[in-house]
Formats: structure tokens, sequence, C-alpha cells
């Protein structure tokens, strides 16, 4: 197994939150490298609760066309705020409204909860990928997404001539969340982090101090800004790994060189991308050839 033999030893730092890192931290194992958890990112519910619940009785009005979802996250904030109304999300969506998801994970979230999918973009799984498969003439589009989402989907929605009405779903804050806010779900607090020991900023930056090959991910944009702000440059024998172009960009942005950029935000793209960061043709903390082309 190639992967297994890359990563054999190689310690890789996820800065999910527990929960949401237990998959891929097994993944990492499996394939032979040392997994760390790091949170420093957490998900509490709506900003503003009111005008979430708004936009959903519009929803089951019928005053959208399509409903734009962007990561299965918002999936899981939506769920909530319907259960808060007495329902499942399957019910505040009407069979008119067309459903688009920017990726295999989302659709799964969707499809969970009893929603069909009209729409996934088969690469890139992003914001760029939906655009470029979304149709003309679209019509009204809501867009439920993170407090702190990009601007990218909802121009580029705009763009094309779709009304889009964005709002927030969710919001994103340092690890922890508060505990009455937070956001997240009865099964995966069940496996949080595999039972695996969290680590500080602090820790971890004195472990990539050693020396040993190591690699940090990524999982968003605001992740990699967190990472920069805490972790400061990071030693030429540590690869920063990104998952998605957009992540790879921040970090481009702030200074940081790239090693790889995971195809999918998948285990298998994730476990994908540390084998290119950690394979002889890629040198320590640099950016490799593929990388480039994202982050261009």
């Amino acid at each position: 197994m190639a992967q297994a033999a890359t990563l054999a030893g190689r310690r890789v730092v996820i800065t999910r939150s527990p929960e949401r890192a237990a998959v891929l931290a097994d993944a990492v194992a499996d394939a032979g490298g040392r997994p760390l958890l790091m949170p420093l990112i957490d998900f509490e519910t709506a900003p503003e609760p009111a005008l979430l619940d708004r936009a959903l009785r519009s929803l089951a009005g019928g005053a959208y066309r399509w409903l734009v979802v962007s990561s299965a996250t918002t999936v899981l904030a939506l769920r909530r705020a319907a259960e808060a109304r007495g329902m499942p999300l399957a019910s505040v969506v009407p069979g008119t409204v067309r459903i688009a998801a920017v990726g295999a994970a989302t659709r799964r979230a969707l499809e969970a909860q009893g929603l069909k999918v009209d729409l996934v973009p088969a690469e890139p799984q992003s914001a760029a990928g939906l655009l470029s498969v979304w149709p003309a003439g679209a019509g009204t589009v809501l867009l439920p997404q993170a407090d702190i989402a990009a601007p990218l989907l909802r121009d580029g929605l705009v763009g094309t001539g779709a009304d889009v009405t964005a709002v927030a779903a969710y919001q994103t804050v340092n690890f922890p969340a508060r505990p009455e806010h937070r956001l997240s779900d009865a099964a995966e607090e069940s496996g949080s982090g595999g039972g695996r020991p969290l680590h500080t900023p602090a820790e971890v930056r004195a472990l990539l101090d050693d020396a040993v090959p190591s690699a940090v991910v990524a999982a968003s944009a605001s992740a990699a800004r967190r990472i920069v702000s805490l972790l400061g440059p990071l030693p030429a024998s540590a690869r920063f790994v990104a998952i998605g172009a957009a992540t790879a960009a921040e970090a481009a942005r702030l200074g940081q060189p790239v090693a790889a950029v995971a195809p999918a935000p998948t285990p298998e793209g994730v476990l994908s991308a540390l084998a290119e960061a950690f394979g002889p043709s890629a040198p320590p903390n640099q950016p490799s050839a593929s990388t480039a082309k994202e982050t261009l």
C-alpha cells in the first residue's frame, strides 16, 4: 500500500472539532500515520435565528425555486432549525423546490434527511464547481450558509441572473463553542474524536519544532487563518495540506506555502493529498506543481 508506506510514522494534525475529526483520524491511523487532534474552529446556531426561521417559512411557502446548500454543516443547521419548528427538514422543503449541493458529502447529508438532490458538480466539488454547472435562468434561490461564507457562490449565482436570498444558517467560532449554542449532532458526539486526546496549539507547535516530518490539515479558509495565526510559519519539516482550492488560496494569501490540495473533502481525498505532501517529489513545506495550479 503506497499510502501506508508514505504515511508510516508521520504525524498528521487535524484541526476539525473532535466529532468531525474522528473519521479522518481513523483513516490516517489505518494508513500508518499518527493523527493528532488540535481543534481550532467550532460551530454555533444561527446568529439571528429569526432570520433563518423566516427564510424557512418562505421556503415552505413556495417562495423559492432552488435551495443551494454548500456544506454538510449547513444541512445540520437547517435540520436543527426545522426541528425547532416541530417538523423534519424534509417537510420544510416543497417537492417543487430543486436542490443543489456543492459536493458528495453535502449531497449525502441532504439525502439522509429524505431530500432529493438535483444538481451536484463532478469536479471540483466546490462553489466554483457548482457555478460551472449552474443552469441559466434558475429564478429564485435560497442560499443558507456560514456567517463568514465567502461571497463567491452568492455573487456567482447573482451573476447568472438568479434572485438570491442569502441567510446565515450558522456561525463559525473559535473552539470550543458555547455549549448552549453548539451546533452538533448526537451521532457525531457519540464518536467524538475516537477517544483521542486533544492538543493545544502550543503543544502542537512544540512537536512540530522537533523536525519529525508532519502535516497540518486545514479544512477551510477560516481554519487556514487560525493555523497561521496560532502556529506561525510552519517549520521546514511540516507540510500544510489544504482541503479544497479556496483553503489553499487563503493559505497562499497569508504567505503559508501549501504542499498539497485534497482533490475531494473526503478521507480518501485527504489521504491522497498527504501521500503527495510526504512523497519524494514534494520538497518540505513548499508548494507542489499541482498546488501551484490550484492557487494561481
